[in-house]
């Protein structure tokens, strides 16, 4: 969210129906809506201690009783003149026992940017999960539950959940202004300084590290190597801090101003036609002639990257003859389920389009944040978020399970509201120029330099089918470009949406990670 989207939050590939919000920088996800740009400067006053809530918990992971502490607190972020600009509210979970300063670290984050990190803590991550009546289409009316989570990854690794500036509970103090963590690049230094103190804190530099990132956190996870590493050229200090895995989920890295490449646009549009095909086939919309879902989507991949690519290459330069231009039709309507009609005119539909038109005849929209959920098309508000069918129906559930769990578990209380995602402010103020780097280069580079500068690293990219709002198609193809090193590369693809967790899929993601991080840390 995940939105996250979340989201969450979430995605530089943002689906047409935020697109249609014009003021919105480009590529700047689906969480962009217009605003002002406040800078204003933090209150200078003397800070008082930051707050900690320490609490002792136990949780069975693979059969296996895993005693933790929970620390969940205020960490202080400083300038270059050690005079403090801000506060992370963070969550600590260690496992009890001797004393490892080699047992792995893993730090989680969502996207946005603007997203808190709630939705990997309590979705798939922490020691503690929500509890929907149904993982799809569940209610979002109360009663919802909080339960110990069997797909922790606490067995493997202590977790450490940030909430970057902005969100959560984590502000500007003193002389910090919101131009100061509120940019690709402020973002990455400010959360790696972070990571930098919580390591002496815990006393932890010599442990494996990992980070996981989903949405826009797929971005922050593929930038930030290069902040914890530091140098002259970017954030002017060096940090020496090396990863041993980076995990994206939702994952989006294509660079922001890719329309100005020749034929990015047509390869984006090829690249959009796999999620659709997927949900047409779970909808059953399509004859799916025997084929299981992946053979599917390989086969509609393989299909939008070689006749349908041309096709919209021959279109735009006129050279596409009638018939030519009726035969693909067709087979658009084939694999999406949508009429031939839909198609005859520019052989495109954005995702929100399709979104609305799939199960028309049954008088339902599917969601673009997971495109199994659905709602009544008549009556929408047509907000991108809440009268999403996915968003609209998880949403209140994780929120609410968030606060029972901070209340009833890790006994936290605090003075203000907690930023599940927040857009106003944040977004039209976020700073996507980036220092150091060729105008327009995808973030799949900068995963592709991390790793020529370490030859340990390993990368996990996944992504679900039915997500519409960061496909798996352009995910894969912004590492196929980047040539990141294959033996140290996971390519996953679940049978779920945004937050590919929910579903029946939360164990086999969790045992991917699992696997990651044992073997990245031998």
């Amino acid at each position: 969210m995940r939105l996250a989207a979340f989201l969450a939050a979430t995605a530089l590939t943002a689906s047409s129906a935020f697109a249609q919000t014009p003021a919105a920088p480009p590529n700047a996800g689906p969480f962009s809506i217009p605003m002002s740009r406040p800078t204003a400067p933090g209150p200078v006053e003397p800070l008082p201690a930051p707050k900690r809530f320490v609490t002792k918990r136990a949780i069975t992971v693979k059969g296996v009783k895993i005693p933790y502490t929970a620390i969940a607190g205020e960490t202080y972020l400083y300038n270059r003149a050690a005079e403090p600009i801000g506060s992370i509210f963070s969550f600590t979970y260690l496992k009890d026992g001797p004393p490892d300063p080699r047992r792995p670290v893993l730090f989680v984050f969502n996207g946005g940017p603007g997203s808190s990190s709630l939705w990997l803590h309590m979705g798939v991550v922490g020691p503690r999960r929500v509890v929907l009546d149904r993982e799809v289409n569940p209610s979002n009316v109360p009663p919802f539950g909080v339960a110990d989570n069997p797909y922790s990854l606490l067995d493997v690794a202590d977790l450490v959940f940030i909430d970057p500036v902005g969100t959560g509970w984590s502000t500007v103090v003193g002389k910090g202004t919101t131009a100061d963590f509120w940019g690709v690049d402020e973002d990455a230094d400010t959360v790696s300084q972070f990571i930098e103190l919580w390591l002496t804190e815990h006393k932890r530099w010599n442990a494996p590290k990992f980070v996981m990132g989903e949405s826009y956190g797929s971005v922050r996870a593929a930038v930030l190597p290069r902040a914890l590493m530091g140098g002259p050229l970017y954030v002017g200090v060096m940090r020496g801090i090396t990863l041993n895995g980076v995990i994206l989920l939702g994952t989006t890295l294509a660079p922001r101003n890719a329309s100005g490449e020749a034929g990015a646009a047509e390869m984006r549009q090829a690249l959009a036609l796999p999620a659709m095909a997927d949900t047409a086939w779970y909808h059953r919309k399509i004859d799916r002639k025997g084929r299981d879902l992946e053979t599917f989507h390989q086969e509609v991949q393989a299909f939008a990257k070689g006749d349908y690519l041309e096709a919209l290459r021959r279109a735009k330069a006129g050279t596409l003859t009638a018939d030519e231009r009726t035969a693909m039709a067709g087979r658009l309507a084939a694999y999406t389920g949508l009429p031939v009609s839909a198609y005859e005119k520019a052989l495109t539909v954005q995702d929100a389009a399709f979104g609305r038109q799939l199960l028309a005849d049954q008088g339902l929209q599917v969601g673009a944040y997971d495109s199994r959920y659905t709602l009544p098309l008549a009556g929408s508000g047509n907000d991108p978020v809440g009268d999403d069918p996915a968003m609209g129906r998880y949403v209140p559930g994780f929120v609410a399970a968030f606060h029972q769990m901070v209340s009833d578990d890790l006994k936290i209380e605090m003075d203000r509201p907690y930023g599940a995602i927040v857009w106003k402010d944040l977004l039209p103020s976020w700073n996507w120029d980036r220092k150091g780097v060729p105008e327009g280069q995808s973030f799949a580079t900068d995963l592709a330099v991390a790793m020529r500068r370490n030859e340990k690293l390993r990368v996990m990219v996944a992504s679900g089918y039915y997500d519409l709002t960061t496909h798996a198609a352009p995910a894969e193809y912004s590492v196929e470009q980047a040539k990141l090193p294959a033996d140290r590369l996971m390519l996953r693809r679940y049978a779920s949406g945004h937050m590919l967790y929910l579903g029946d899929t939360a164990a086999s993601f969790a045992d991917d990670v699992r696997a990651l991080i044992r073997d990245a840390s031998r």
